[in-house]
């Protein structure tokens, strides 16, 4: 089966970033999606890069091990879309999640992550999740998941909520 390709829907032409350096980016409806992918397992973290690079829409802009650097990086380069997991070193994802959130408010968060308790599930998305993917779904769920989110819907794997 060859990988879904994310299409980036409604993305307004001349929207502004801020890169690494701090330089003013315009973004187009062309432009790819800046995705921050923030996971400390090192294997899993090969499987998310290798998915997202799969898909011309999308554009890696940052990786993170650890809950506090995310939440640093998210401030300084804006991405659009974070990939987070839940238990990180530094700060929990859900804690760095309500950080992102207010520090990058256009940001679509999407949790990866083994935690699979529907309080958790829950807690999620209070934090500002648009989307919550198993790490045992995710060569099934994830480009799924990002299509969903660009779209302005949710998504949660199945078997969850």
């Amino acid at each position: 089966m060859a990988p879904q390709e994310v299409r980036v829907p409604g993305r307004s032409t001349g929207a502004t970033t801020r890169t690494k350096a701090g330089h003013e980016e315009k973004t187009t409806p062309d432009a790819p999606l800046r995705v921050l992918i923030v996971e400390d397992n090192l294997p899993f973290l090969g499987l998310l890069t290798s998915i997202v690079r799969q898909q011309p829409h999308l554009k890696i802009i940052a990786v993170s091990q650890n809950g506090l650097e995310a939440v640093q990086l998210s401030k300084s380069l804006q991405p659009e879309l974070v990939l987070l997991d839940i238990g990180l070193p530094g700060l929990n994802g859900i804690d760095a999640a309500r950080q992102i959130r207010q520090l990058a408010p256009v940001a679509k968060i999407v949790f990866v992550t083994q935690e699979s308790s529907p309080d958790v599930v829950e807690e999620a998305f209070r934090a500002g999740a648009c989307g919550f993917v198993r790490k045992v779904r995710t060569e099934k769920d994830l480009v799924i998941a990002i299509v969903n989110v660009c779209k302005g819907a949710q998504f949660v794997s199945h078997g969850l909520r």
